[in-house]
């Protein structure tokens, strides 16, 4: 469904396959998936109960999945997201090892209210100071956590997501497009949750002023883990000329970026986007906002514009896009998940007991891997 989800489905296979005795289990919010355990790729997926609420499911989850880990003798947890990271003392008082993956400053989203937002820094702050490593997922991430936590800054690493290699899986494009209302090179293309960071709406806005004459069209994929007033509104909008695609499995996501006329992500906040990456990796056009997070993906300066600028971004809809193609060999030589899986598992291994023997990871993740 987001960031957590793709960073693991992309990067603990090639653990296990480079790593085959370590024992790996993600532990999953039990509403989100199937019922009972399964595996994937050597990978155990362990279902855990779970409340569905946007104010209560993280931590709630969380705990559960650290009592989890506790009991069943792990040897390192490995927290995603500072929310989670809130339960970092507990699983440290607990005698756990712990990493926590900073994805990205949660407390920037403008879905939560002051209350939330002053748990989510609490939550940064305890990953910082009571983690045995901390992983940023960007280079400017990195830097921001050093300069704000000097005195752990020992501790923080920067191991980046990855440029995925999307499957093809047998999908035919003319088909696969006709299907979703569609046309080769005739869609502006976003790939994001619905909330309101992602800044959709000001794409919408965008869309329209921008006027294409063309035909073409504003293809939103992706959903919302729950319904409120932002995605009600966003959804009002849709039309013959914006088309909400929900979510779309990764063969028609890959089908979506390598047809696009262009990728836009007018985000607010990000981690180092992974949907940004997919997209580079497929050589779509892209426009992205300046934010620092977008910044890191290192495309040519022609690809930003100012967060939040609807007008600008109206005007570059309306040009072409070509000279915007990202270069998807580069982009894959710098966001490389096989480098990232390596310096994950050397981690793991610095800090197990006994990295010669069989161990048990255990992985939180701030929302469930489906």
């Amino acid at each position: 469904m987001g960031g957590v989800e793709s960073h693991c489905e992309e990067i603990l296979p090639r653990i296990k396959r480079d790593n085959p005795n370590l024992q790996i289990s993600v532990l999953c919010r039990a509403p989100y998936v199937e019922s009972g355990d399964r595996s994937y790729r050597g990978i155990s997926l362990i279902s855990l109960p779970s409340p569905r609420s946007q104010s209560l499911e993280a931590i709630v989850a969380t705990f559960i999945a650290t009592l989890y880990a506790w009991i069943r003798g792990t040897d390192v947890l490995h927290i995603h997201g500072i929310g989670p990271a809130l339960l970092t003392p507990l699983a440290r008082v607990l005698g756990l090892k712990v990493v926590v993956t900073h994805h990205g400053a949660d407390y920037e989203r403008a879905k939560w209210g002051l209350m939330a937002k002053l748990i989510l820094r609490i939550g940064e702050r305890s990953g910082l100071i009571w983690a045995h490593r901390v992983i940023a997922i960007s280079p400017s991430l990195a830097a921001h956590l050093k300069q704000i936590f000097p005195s752990q800054a020992h501790k923080v690493t920067y191991i980046p997501n990855g440029a995925p290699q999307l499957p093809s899986s047998g999908v035919d494009a003319a088909e696969t497009l006709a299907q979703l209302g569609l046309r080769p090179k005739g869609y502006v293309l976003a790939v994001a949750r619905l909330v309101p960071e992602k800044g959709l709406h000001d794409l919408i806005r965008a869309f329209r002023a921008s006027a294409p004459a063309d035909g073409s069209v504003l293809a939103i994929a992706g959903d919302a883990d729950h319904d409120s007033d932002y995605v009600r509104e966003l959804r009002s909008h849709a039309s013959d000329r914006v088309l909400f695609l929900s979510f779309q499995p990764r063969p028609v996501l890959k089908c979506l970026y390598e047809n696009c006329s262009v990728f836009v992500m007018p985000s607010y906040h990000e981690g180092l986007p992974i949907a940004a990456l997919e997209a580079a990796s497929c050589a779509a056009p892209m426009l992205l906002s300046d934010i620092a997070a977008n910044r890191d993906v290192g495309l040519s300066e022609d690809c930003y514009f100012p967060v939040g600028d609807t007008d600008r971004l109206a005007c570059l809809l309306a040009e072409g896009h070509q000279a915007r193609t990202a270069d998807a060999h580069l982009v894959k030589r710098r966001f490389d998940w096989e480098t990232s899986a390596r310096s994950t598992a050397t981690l793991y291994h610095s800090l197990a007991s006994s990295p010669d023997t069989a161990r048990h990871l255990g992985r939180s993740t701030s929302r469930s891997l489906k």
